[in-house]
């Protein structure tokens, strides 16, 4: 009896060994800097945005241009009887003429600002989206490396209960253990092997996710992400935030788009000046009716009435709405920022001391009580059910260990994406 107990004893505190899964254990193991670097080349929402903002930059090269001259052919004062002929009356003229529009003074200049801060706007859109998808592949990247922790402690344990099994199984047969105890090994065994299959479902659905992000085939294995240690952060709230407001891109493209706004209203107070349109015309006559057929030449200056002024108004109100709209949205986002890092802050310090509680107190206390019941079963002063059920509570806080750091990496991913830009290089 007391042989079988110091097996069973070096069984439950034999170190853990991964059995690792089938899917990419024996490839080597991506970067993450490598799959940010791709995901940021190679993604086709990014190539989209990027597209949008070519559209807006040629836009904002056609801003301001002049409209084509028109050009002019005319027949003037001919004669209906005698259409072609054009030396019957001194009046008749063949005319070629061009006329130029020309608006108002700094019209165009403004015309090029309003479409300069669009483009300028549109550009930052395009940093905003790659921040977003820079954020999304490191929360994919630190949820797999998750998983696979979890899966080597469910792949350790798994072994270790099978062992427990034949033992309960040989000291049942011998009249020292209940059937019921090897019923309870038995049963943890089918929970670890319903909680692999489900962790490596949801795995094969993050490497999908993560290789559509980095724009490859969704079945490309990813390898066993190695195990990662705490990233320290220590800068305070108030740097994080002057840190966001000096890179963080939604705000430059709304500080942009205020700035359009700007222009849009000096452009719309220009519009009670008129427009002009410059004309001149050349006029070939033909000699008649005693007449010397002297060329002649016309100039034209036309300009419209701007009275509509009902109308100009409204837009200037217009335009001026739309900038205090775009100032209070600015403000909303600096104050969500505020409250973004400081949420982050408190969930990176609550991941942190978990991390540390953990490591430095529960999971030690764990092992504590696995050896405790262990002590006592040897005494028969504990049952065996005790001994199974304190090492699985082990288990469990093993991988509320690992979730923790889990945590703590994608929430620091998560603060690098509203500040605007990396905290610190990529490990």
């Amino acid at each position: 009896m007391p042989a079988t107990r110091v097996i069973l004893f070096l069984l439950l505190f034999f170190p853990l060994t991964p059995v690792f899964p089938a899917i990419g254990w024996a490839q080597a193991p991506e970067s993450l800097d490598h799959l940010v670097a791709q995901a940021l080349i190679s993604n086709p929402e990014v190539k989209a945005s990027a597209e949008r903002w070519q559209m807006t930059v040629e836009r904002a090269r056609q801003a301001g241009a002049l409209d084509d001259p028109m050009m002019m052919l005319r027949v003037q004062n001919a004669l209906i009887r005698d259409p072609l002929d054009f030396k019957r009356d001194a009046m008749t003229a063949k005319v070629i003429g061009i006329s130029q529009k020309l608006p108002f003074f700094g019209k165009r200049q403004l015309m090029r600002d309003e479409a300069g801060f669009d483009a300028e706007a549109e550009r930052w859109v395009v940093e905003e989206r790659r921040i977003e998808l820079r954020r999304m592949v490191k929360e994919t990247w630190y949820q797999i490396s998750l998983i696979d922790r979890s899966l080597e402690t469910v792949a350790a344990t798994v072994n270790l209960l099978d062992d427990l099994i034949r033992l309960a199984e040989s000291m049942y047969g011998v009249g020292k253990a209940g059937q019921q105890e090897v019923f309870q090994a038995q049963l943890e065994r089918s929970k670890m092997e319903e909680m692999r299959i489900g962790l490596e479902q949801k795995r094969r659905s993050l490497a999908a996710s993560l290789n559509t992000l980095v724009y490859r085939q969704a079945e490309t294995a990813i390898p066993v992400i190695p195990r990662m240690t705490l990233t320290p952060l220590s800068l305070s709230a108030a740097e994080l935030e002057r840190l966001a407001f000096a890179h963080r891109p939604a705000l430059k493209s709304l500080q942009a788009r205020i700035d359009r706004t700007g222009a849009s209203a000096r452009l719309a107070e220009k519009e009670f000046y008129p427009d002009v349109t410059v004309s001149l015309e050349y006029m070939q006559r033909d000699p008649a009716m005693d007449s010397p057929g002297d060329d002649m030449y016309g100039a034209e200056l036309t300009f419209n009435l701007p009275i509509q002024t009902e109308r100009r108004h409204a837009k200037v109100a217009e335009i001026e709405a739309e900038r205090r709209m775009a100032i209070q949205e600015l403000a909303v986002l600096q104050n969500r920022i505020r409250l973004e890092i400081s949420d982050g802050l408190a969930q990176l310090e609550r991941s942190s001391k978990l991390t540390r509680l953990y490591d430095k107190g529960i999971l030690i206390q764990a092992g504590g009580t696995v050896e405790s019941a262990m002590a006592a079963y040897q005494t028969d002063k504990a049952k065996f059910s005790e001994v199974l059920s304190s090492r699985m509570a082990l288990f469990n806080f093993e991988r509320e260990y690992h979730g923790a750091v889990a945590d703590h990496q994608m929430q620091l991913a998560v603060l690098e994406g509203v500040v605007g830009t990396p905290l610190f290089p990529i490990p």
